[in-house]
């Protein structure tokens, strides 16, 4: 009687990979994995610094849409804005205040001047890429707050998946992202299972 083993097979055709073609698909199987846990990593980081981090401060995430505050804040920057008391603001802070007091059109400009009168403090502000100061002094109360954090390049991100846009795309590309992630681990346990196996045999 002649014994087989039918667990592991070579080709039907009675080839067999040579080393260096088999080096060649695990070198590249390998990158692929390296590869998918890099992004998900990455996701996971901007989740952190664009969602979680703000929400849990109470920080305003804002897209930049104009160049005043070039080169440091390019259109297309997000930057995370945080509350702050306006009696800690200093010369050289970055800050967001409202255009007029109650309305949601804000500016994103730099101190470059403090007044004070009967108690009351006033800002000056500038873009950095401006030639001229904004038109007029910025109260307390139009403060929304100080620059935190800034993210190059992830501010037109933020736009697009903002309001309703928001509830199911974020969810959806992290399963999407999770889902690929652990196909591509599960199939590189698989491979090393049955690598294994062939060197038994062998």
């Amino acid at each position: 009687m002649i014994e087989t083993d039918v667990g592991d097979t070579e080709p039907t055709d009675g080839t067999a990979l040579s080393p260096e073609v088999a080096a060649e698909k695990s070198l590249w199987h390998y990158l692929g994995l390296v590869l998918s846990a890099a992004v998900l990593l990455l996701v996971i980081a901007l989740a952190v610094l664009l969602i979680l981090v703000p929400k849990a401060t109470g920080s305003i995430p804002l897209t930049v849409l104009t160049s005043s505050m070039e080169p440091g804040y390019p259109p297309g920057t997000l930057i995370i804005v945080r509350p702050v008391d306006p009696n800690e603001l200093r010369l050289g802070d970055v800050i967001t205040y409202q255009i007029q007091s109650g309305k949601p059109g804000v500016i994103t400009h730099r101190i470059i001047a403090i007044n004070s009168s009967a108690g009351d403090r006033t800002f000056v502000l500038k873009g950095d890429n401006n030639s001229k100061a904004d038109v007029e002094e910025v109260l307390a109360e139009q403060v929304q707050g100080r620059l935190w954090y800034a993210v190059p390049f992830i501010g037109y991100v933020n736009s697009a998946v903002n309001g309703a846009n928001r509830s199911w795309i974020i969810p959806v590309g992290a399963v999407l992202l999770f889902s690929y992630a652990g196909y591509m681990m599960a199939s590189g346990a698989l491979a090393a299972v049955k690598k294994r196996r062939r060197s038994a045999h062998s």
